[in-house]
């Protein structure tokens, strides 16, 4: 039989940069623990801020990847036409497409299957966002 679950969850302001929140899935939703076999899927509803998966052990990896998103989107550009919410939101809506509104991990054995070195990244990519929110969704037997 399917089991399907879905939640909406509103995180906490983050500063700017790239921020772990595979724990805080997990814990909002316990019921991954009854499927054996399944899918976990996490999308958020922001146009400015983003998420992916990447190495979870070293914390410089998530500081390089705010470093190169600034030098490959930089603020301020002079071709940047929509500006009315300041100089990090044209950039802010740029990262936000190219890292991807949601992310898919299987679920097996009551546990999200990611790698060793796997966790799941907010991309905040405005200096001062409001909270974020995120709706996950799981399904499996």
């Amino acid at each position: 039989m399917l089991i399907i679950h879905q939640k909406e969850i509103t995180l906490a302001p983050y500063p700017r940069g790239i921020h772990l929140i595979t724990r805080r899935i997990t814990q909002e939703m316990p019921e991954i623990k009854g499927i054996s076999m399944g899918m976990l899927q996490v999308f958020i509803k922001h146009t400015s801020a983003s998420l992916t998966i990447n190495e979870n052990a070293d914390s410089t990896v998530r500081e390089d990847f705010e470093r190169h998103l600034n030098v490959m989107v930089p603020e301020n550009a002079p071709y940047y036409v929509h500006t009315y919410e300041g100089p990090d939101d044209m950039p802010a809506h740029i990262k936000a497409s190219m890292m991807g509104s949601s992310v898919q991990i299987p679920i097996t054995n009551g546990v999200l299957n990611l790698g060793t070195w796997q966790g799941i990244y907010l991309c905040e990519h405005r200096d001062r966002a409001q909270g974020r929110s995120l709706l996950i969704t799981i399904w499996g037997v």
